[in-house]
């Protein structure tokens, strides 16, 4: 009897682990798909959501990386850099935001954005 109970937990502990990272994953791309606050309000036509680095990933590391991207008149991202944020999670957010498309302007802009990565 014992051990058919300590099966049971065993089991609902794995379905428990399994809806905790389905949670997970939804809450990131919940967080990542709100909209980036821009310096000049200049909208973002399309996004690539950031990789989350896998070592950030095991360090539980989280939180909001400002990045600063310039923008070109046909809306292609130019020049990325991190203004603030965790070291570890800045790179992915960069690579992200640089591979991002704004809508065309009449001149080069620059746009701060916040990535957020959480858990």
């Amino acid at each position: 009897m014992f051990r058919h109970h300590l099966q049971i937990n065993r089991r609902s502990v794995r379905h428990a682990g399994i809806r905790l990272a389905q949670a997970a994953a939804l809450a990131l791309a919940v967080t990542i798909a709100l909209p980036a606050r821009a310096a000049d309000d200049r909208p973002v036509k399309s996004r690539v959501a950031p990789v989350y680095p896998e070592l950030a990933k095991r360090m539980r590391i989280s939180g909001v990386v400002k990045v600063e991207a310039t923008v070109d008149a046909d809306g292609k991202v130019t020049a990325v850099k991190t203004l603030a944020g965790n070291h570890a999670l800045s790179p992915a957010a960069e690579e992200a935001v640089s591979r991002w498309k704004f809508v065309p302007g009449p001149a080069v802009s620059t746009v701060d954005v916040d990535v957020n990565f959480s858990m």
